[in-house]
C-alpha cells in the first residue's frame, strides 16, 4: 500500500493551489481512458490531467456575463474551508468522528434561524432536502396531504410522492380550500421569476412551510429584509445557501420553529449509533465550516452589500431592456430574476447565439418563452449582457417564434 497518499504532499498541494490561476488549453472527458486504468498515473499526472477538465472547461460564474441561473460565484474563503474539510473527512452522524464539526453546524444555525424565526434545525446538501425533511416533519404530527402554488419547486411535488402524501396545486391563496390536515408550501422565490407567494396565506394549516431556497438570505439585508416579512410566523424553512449565501454545492438549511419537537419526529435509533440520527441524510460532512468561513470573513454588512448589488444589478438590466427598441419585459424583478425577450426572435435562437463569456438561460410562463436572468452574481455587468443579446438576435438571423 502506497502510504505517501495519505500524508500531506507540499509540491502536489502547491501546484493544486497555483492551479487556480493558470490558463488551460480546454479538453474534454473523451480525452479520458474509456475503462477504469489497471495502473494508476500517480496524483500530480491524475491532477495534471484533470485540472484542463475541472478548471479550464468549468463555467466561470463572476464572469462579467454570466447572468442566467441561481448559481453564484464563490469567495475564495470558501475554497480554503472546503480543501480542510476534505482533508478532516469528518462525519457528523457519529460525535466521536466529528466533535468539533457538530459544534460548528449548531453554532451556524444559532446564527442564521433567529433571522426567520426559527428555533434551529440543521444543514442538508439542498433545498430539495430541505423540503422533503419538512414535509416529513409535518406528515409526523398529523399533515395528510401536501398543497403548493402552481410556481412551486419540482421537490415539493417529488417530496410528496416520496412519502405517499397527496399533493394538489392551488391557483389563488386567497381562498386555498380547506388546508386543516395539509402542510402548506410557500414558495419565496419562485424559479421561474422570483416572485413571493402571499406569506400571510393559508394561515389554518396543519403546518405552513416556506421555500426560501432563494430569497431567504434577503432576511440578512436591511434594504430588502421586508419582502419577506411574515416568514417568522412558519413552522420551517428551507434556505439554499448554495445560491444567495454564495456557497459551494451542496449547502442548505432546514429551520423549524420547534426543531427540538421536530427533529424528534424525524430521528431514527441504531445500535451502532451514540445519539439519534436525525433527518434524511446518514452520513454527513462538516458542510457548515465554508459559510461560517465566508459569515466570519465579512459579516451580516458583507453578505448584504453582496445581495444588495444584486438585487441593483438586476433593476439595472430591467431599466435597460426596458428602455431599448429591441426587448421587452414581463415586470420588474422582485427578488433579482428578471423575464424578458427580444421583439423579434426567440429567447431559445438567442441563446444558441450568445458569446462564450455571456450566458442568459430561458423559461416558460404562462406558456410564453422567456429569457431569464438571476442576478446570483454581484460582479456581472448588464450593459454587456444587453450588448450581447442583441448581437445574438442579430447572429440569429431575424425573427425567430415567439
Amino acid at each position: 500500500m502506497n502510504e505517501s497518499a495519505f500524508r500531506p504532499n507540499d509540491a502536489g498541494l502547491h501546484w493544486a493551489v497555483s492551479a487556480l490561476f493558470d490558463g488551460f488549453v480546454n479538453v474534454e472527458v473523451d480525452e479520458l481512458p474509456d475503462t477504469l486504468p489497471l495502473e494508476g498515473l500517480g496524483p500530480e499526472n491524475a491532477l495534471a490531467n484533470l485540472a484542463p477538465l475541472i478548471l479550464g472547461q468549468g463555467r466561470d460564474l463572476s464572469a462579467p456575463g454570466f447572468f442566467a441561473h441561481m448559481d453564484p460565484p464563490t469567495p475564495w474563503v470558501t475554497w480554503a474551508a472546503s480543501l480542510w474539510t476534505a482533508s478532516k473527512n469528518q462525519n457528523l452522524l457519529h460525535p466521536d468522528t466529528a466533535p468539533q464539526a457538530r459544534e460548528m453546524e449548531q453554532r451556524l444555525i444559532a446564527w442564521l434561524a433567529p433571522y426567520f424565526g426559527q428555533s434551529g434545525g440543521h444543514l442538508t446538501p439542498g433545498s430539495t432536502v430541505a423540503n422533503l425533511t419538512a414535509i416529513w416533519a409535518a406528515r409526523e404530527v398529523g399533515a395528510k396531504n401536501v398543497v403548493a402554488g402552481a410556481g412551486a419547486h419540482l421537490s415539493v411535488r417529488k417530496a410528496a410522492h416520496l412519502l405517499g402524501m397527496p399533493f394538489r396545486v392551488v391557483e389563488n391563496w386567497s381562498d386555498p380550500g380547506d388546508v386543516s390536515t395539509s402542510v402548506v408550501v410557500l414558495t419565496a422565490g419562485t424559479t421561474s421569476t422570483g416572485e413571493i407567494e402571499p406569506l400571510e396565506a393559508a394561515p389554518n394549516a396543519l403546518w405552513r412551510h416556506a421555500d426560501a431556497a432563494w430569497s431567504g438570505p434577503l432576511r440578512l439585508s436591511q434594504q430588502h429584509s421586508h419582502l419577506l416579512d411574515g416568514i417568522n410566523a412558519f413552522d420551517s424553512v428551507a434556505v439554499s445557501a448554495h445560491k444567495w449565501l454564495f456557497q459551494p454545492k451542496e449547502s442548505a438549511l432546514i429551520l423549524f420553529a420547534d426543531h427540538d419537537s421536530a427533529h424528534t419526529s424525524i430521528s431514527v435509533d441504531g445500535a451502532y449509533l451514540a445519539v439519534p440520527n436525525v433527518g434524511v441524510l446518514g452520513s454527513h460532512g462538516a458542510t457548515a465550516a465554508p459559510l461560517l468561513a465566508t459569515l466570519l470573513a465579512y459579516g451580516r454588512t458583507g453578505i448584504a452589500q453582496m445581495l444588495d448589488q444584486s438585487m441593483e444589478l438586476a433593476d439595472q438590466l430591467h431599466d435597460l431592456a426596458e428602455a431599448s427598441n429591441d426587448f421587452v419585459v414581463r415586470s420588474r424583478p422582485h427578488t433579482g430574476v428578471l423575464c424578458w425577450r427580444h421583439r423579434t426572435v426567440a429567447p431559445d435562437a438567442i441563446k444558441q447565439h450568445l458569446p462564450d463569456d455571456a450566458f442568459i438561460s430561458t423559461t416558460t410562463v404562462d406558456g410564453e418563452p422567456w429569457l431569464r436572468s438571476v442576478a446570483a452574481n454581484p460582479l456581472a455587468n448588464p450593459d454587456y449582457v444587453i450588448r450581447s443579446a442583441r448581437k445574438a438576435a442579430e447572429a440569429a438571423g431575424g425573427p425567430g417564434p415567439l
